[in-house]
């Protein structure tokens, strides 16, 4: 089985015996795939192997079957994504993101854009907030996990930017209370959040709960790598 001039993004590479790598991409059209570049770090290969680093738009060229293919090829058809500073670990928690929900070899072609988009928003002078954010909210869509943003889960009544609800894991948010269950969260929050509008700093606080709170189930008890390390490089700080 070959695929040609696939467009993909290495998310993570790996030493692998003495000139090689194993890599972790993300295509377009194949998902997430394990691939062998051999003799990459050999001195003197001819081989792109300067492209496989995270952030560079590529188009990868492979063989094989199963788990892990064959490199045959990969081209740089534009400048790597510009990232540094925060902007750089908000990618890498990304990375991590995606690396840890997809399952090989699972086409998503609308999270694939969704991971493009928002590297490069990332690398714009804008809220990174704001678009992790919205990726988190996009790739739980993709895995078929979509919040329910606009409508009351019990009353079926639309959602009301000056109304406060409670966001139930397993219904949605429900107007109620504050001896409700739930995550508080403002109407205008799960609105903005829906139409992926400006979020404010009240408001981006909350999706952030919200989000966290429904990416919990899937990740698991193992912590994200990248957060904690972020969280202790600012202690240190």
């Amino acid at each position: 089985m070959h695929t040609d001039g696939e467009r993909g993004f290495i998310l993570h590479r790996y030493p692998y015996r003495e000139t090689s790598l194993l890599l972790e991409a993300f295509t377009h059209g194949c998902g997430r795939v394990g691939l062998v570049a051999r003799g990459v770090r050999r001195p003197g290969k001819t081989f792109a192997g300067a492209h496989l680093h995270p952030f560079q738009p590529l188009l990868l060229s492979w063989s094989g079957r199963g788990e892990l293919g064959t490199l045959n090829r990969v081209e740089a058809p534009e400048m790597a994504i510009g990232l540094k500073g925060d902007a750089m670990w908000c990618a890498f928690y990304v990375n991590e993101l995606v690396l840890r929900l997809l399952h090989r070899h699972e086409a998503h072609a609308d999270l694939y854009d969704a991971y493009d988009d928002v590297l490069r928003k990332l690398s714009q002078d804008g809220s990174q907030e704001q678009a992790l954010r919205i990726f988190e909210k996009r790739l739980l869509a993709g895995l078929g996990y979509g919040l329910a943003l606009t409508r009351d889960a019990r009353s079926g009544e639309p959602l009301y930017a000056h109304q406060t609800y409670r966001y139930l894991p397993d219904e949605g948010p429900v107007a109620a209370d504050a001896k409700s269950p739930g995550l508080v969260v403002a109407g205008a929050t799960l609105i903005a959040l829906a139409c992926e509008a400006l979020l404010d700093a009240k408001q981006l606080r909350e999706a952030k709960s919200l989000l966290r709170m429904a990416l919990k189930p899937l990740l698991g008890d193992k912590p994200l790598y990248t957060r904690s390390l972020f969280r202790s490089m600012q202690a240190q700080a």
